[in-house]
């Protein structure tokens, strides 16, 4: 993932067309490593964000609004003093290298027109802003640096320098016919030609030239960009060109500007990395309650197979007590026919100290313990593996959680249920609907997004005789197929089965079964766990899960 001297220059001609002729409104340094100036001009107000954070550099236009420090940094107050209320003259690209400069004209305190440029590096590791006066010289940045390790030195009062150049091809002036020659004389092949031969292309765009994309096409598209996302559930690329080179593996998704795509794909970035962070904990938690179900399950298993023998005490009894007359005290054991399977005869160990009939006894009394024993354990082991599968469905739903809210939900069910201890005075949980789809042939399909919602979703909103799915055997959501007196289509069905498989612990699977009845044919168990239900009446259709098939159908809420 990198932001190339390409996706750069499209940027630049979005900020110079949207922002020139604007005056500095306000500046904000929010980080470190992050300014924000707000330009005002004819159409209003507008945010521009410049980041040299090393894993995120960047310049763009930016909806969003992040919280600023109470005392601003000395580079904020500095910005102030010479910008504030300046006028953005020009944006300009040094060829299609990863540096952008913004040129201001302002006044200074004795009222004379002075020039300011805005310099922001996207050089990985090496990112920077820096501001320059009218001669070139560096008032100040924000990342010094003294030139030691054979870098640029980049100080106050030193003359500014561009990067070194590269030694590469500029495809929106060079002759494509040059180009063309370079890559088959360069030494290298496929996307690693394209990386050594071209200036400002990354490798996502490298790879595009070597499954098809023309030299014209490229050029084409650095002129009029069709900004696009590649997702991997995060956002994992972008490019400034169509992406093919996935397939359907992943999900593309294009925007209307190169600054709407950046704002969506850190925006994202940050929140899902947070959303990670805040459930790191409760997944942990949660990991080792079910790995502890688990393992206490396994373990009454093996005690359950210390009870497997309990009839032959019995047995051992009824025999004793059927020749007890004829059996006498002090024998060590006693050789006896066993009625219970005739003409064997069967040695039973006897306690020489006890009477036949005491010995009886002792048999009885060994049977009656193993067979309690059994009872308890069946019972145990049914609640550890319940416990097990619950835990395992709480985390399916949290490893699908993207927002705090689902995770906020999943929190209070535990809370609720025993599992977390309560946090003082928390705000109560933000309500959450299903997510509703439309099929193709104006269907509602609704989808539970925790065990509290599936309950309610099942049990309370949906009619008898709509139609209630779940994966066979897999932890997943509820969903419910709202018929409202139609009968549903076939296609409506598999949709919705989709969904049911989409949303479950087998998204990744093929065929995947799925069971689905009507609403009324679904029960809720005695004190069963949130989610848990019991149904009958059913049909099992085998699905595959795949973000297309999710995509044909409108998604509502």
């Amino acid at each position: 993932m990198a932001l190339d001297g390409i996706f750069l220059h499209c940027l630049q001609r979005e900020i110079a067309d949207g922002a020139v002729g604007d005056r500095v409104d306000k500046i904000h340094q929010p980080t470190k490593e992050e300014i924000v100036l707000t330009l005002r001009g004819r159409s209003g107000a507008k945010k521009l964000l410049l980041s040299c954070r090393p894993d995120s550099a960047r310049v763009h236009f930016t909806d969003y609004a992040p919280e600023n420090p109470a005392k601003p940094p000395m580079f904020t107050m500095l910005l102030r003093k010479l910008l504030q209320g300046a006028r953005l003259d020009d944006v300009t690209q040094p060829g299609l290298e990863r540096v952008l400069e913004l040129h201001f004209t302002g006044t200074n305190e004795l009222g004379d027109r002075v020039t300011y440029r805005l310099v922001i590096e996207i050089l990985s590791r090496y990112a920077n802003i820096l501001l320059l006066d009218g001669n070139g010289k560096i008032i100040d940045c924000i990342r010094r640096m003294t030139g030691e390790t054979g870098n640029r030195r980049l100080l106050p009062g030193v003359d500014y320098t561009l990067p070194p150049p590269q030694d590469k091809l500029n495809i929106l002036t060079e002759d494509l016919d040059t180009i063309t020659h370079r890559l088959q004389t360069c030494g290298a092949t496929g996307a690693k030609a394209v990386q050594s031969t071209l200036l400002g292309v990354s490798p996502i765009i490298c790879r595009e030239v070597e499954q098809g994309l023309t030299l014209e096409q490229l050029r084409t598209y650095a002129l009029a960009p069709s900004p696009t996302v590649v997702l991997d559930g995060v956002p994992k690329d972008f490019a400034f060109t169509p992406i093919h080179q996935y397939g359907d593996l992943l999900e593309c998704r294009s925007f209307d500007s190169p600054s709407a795509l950046l704002d969506f794909f850190f925006y994202e970035r940050v929140r899902l990395a947070r959303i990670k962070s805040r459930s790191a904990d409760l997944f942990h938690h949660l990991t080792t309650l079910q790995e502890r179900a688990v393992r206490k399950a396994e373990n009454r298993r093996q005690e359950l197979l210390d009870c497997a023998d309990k009839d032959k005490y019995r047995i051992y009894g009824d025999l004793i007590t059927s020749n007890q007359y004829a059996l006498e005290k002090g024998a060590p054991f006693y050789d006896l026919e066993n009625y219970y399977e005739p003409g064997t005869m069967v040695r039973i160990p006897a306690d020489p100290a006890l009477s036949p009939s005491a010995n009886a006894q002792k048999y009885y009394k060994d049977y009656r313990k193993k067979q309690v024993a059994e009872q308890k354990l069946t019972g145990f082991i049914a609640q550890a593996e319940a416990e097990a599968a619950y835990l395992d469905s709480v985390l399916d739903a949290l490893s699908r959680s993207s927002t705090d809210a689902e995770i906020s939900a999943i929190r209070a069910e535990l809370t609720a249920g025993g599992y977390l201890r309560h946090r003082g005075k928390e705000k109560p949980a933000k309500a959450l609907k299903p997510l509703e789809y439309q099929t193709v042939d104006g269907f509602h399909i609704l989808v539970g997004r925790n065990n509290v919602m599936n309950d309610k979703l099942t049990l309370k909103t949906a009619a008898g005789e709509d139609y209630w799915f779940h994966t066979q055997d897999t932890p997943g959501c509820h969903v419910v197929l709202v018929t409202a007196g139609r009968a549903p289509s076939e296609s409506a069905l598999h949709d919705a089965a989709v969904l049911a498989a989409y949303n479950s612990k087998a998204r990744a699977s093929s065929n995947v079964p799925v069971d689905y009845t009507r609403v009324k044919f679904v029960k809720k168990p005695a004190g069963a766990k949130p989610g848990r239900v019991i149904y009958t009446d059913y049909k099992t259709i085998f699905v595959t899960p795949t973000r297309e098939e999710t995509e044909r159908m409108i998604q509502l809420g």
